[in-house]
């Protein structure tokens, strides 16, 4: 059945926002995120400081899209608004093993006794500080932020050995504000 669906997300002041064939830039005191939206079947406009898309004759593909679109919008707006920051916890107990940040690689040496180091790439966009075994990520792009959180994780995955007895790694313990 299709219905008329529409939302509409209210720019916070301070927060500059321009929409152009569907790339939408959004412009706050914390830095600048673009996006690509694709809104074939949608309509997509600012009018005042609002943001309103939808479609006439949606079904439930067009909602589904416009519940991500609204998600991915309000997490554009928090992230230049006030940075997402994810917080890691280096844990060893067998090895220990260092984590080296050289330009856009971590480097993890030493990881379970391994003769050859670990290294993963980060991706640009991230600010990464080190404070003896707390790794702290902060970017306005929450997925960038997530990613590299994710790609630090899994450079240090156990396989082949019992998880229960070595729980060496690099752990996720703050997710941008919830406790994990």
């Amino acid at each position: 059945m299709k219905k008329e669906l529409f939302q509409e997300i209210e720019i916070p002041s301070g927060i500059e926002a321009t929409i152009d064939e569907g790339l939408l830039t959004i412009k706050g005191p914390q830095g600048e995120l673009k996006k690509r939206f694709n809104v074939a079947r949608l309509s997509f406009e600012k009018k005042g400081n609002k943001l309103i898309f939808g479609n006439k004759r949606s079904t439930k593909a067009e909602k589904k899209m416009m519940n991500s679109i609204f998600a991915h919008i309000n997490n554009m707006i928090k992230g230049v608004q006030e940075k997402f920051e994810y917080t890691l916890k280096i844990c060893h107990s067998h090895f220990p093993f260092t984590v080296e940040f050289k330009g856009n690689q971590a480097i993890v040496k030493n990881f379970l006794g391994e003769k050859v180091p670990r290294s993963v790439r980060m991706p640009s966009g991230v600010d990464i500080k080190m404070n003896k075994e707390i790794i702290t990520i902060t970017s306005v792009n929450k997925e960038l932020a997530g990613q590299a959180s994710a790609n630090l994780e899994k450079v240090t995955r156990i396989t082949g050995r019992d998880k229960r007895i070595f729980q060496d790694g690099i752990y996720i313990t703050n997710k941008a504000g919830k406790e994990m």
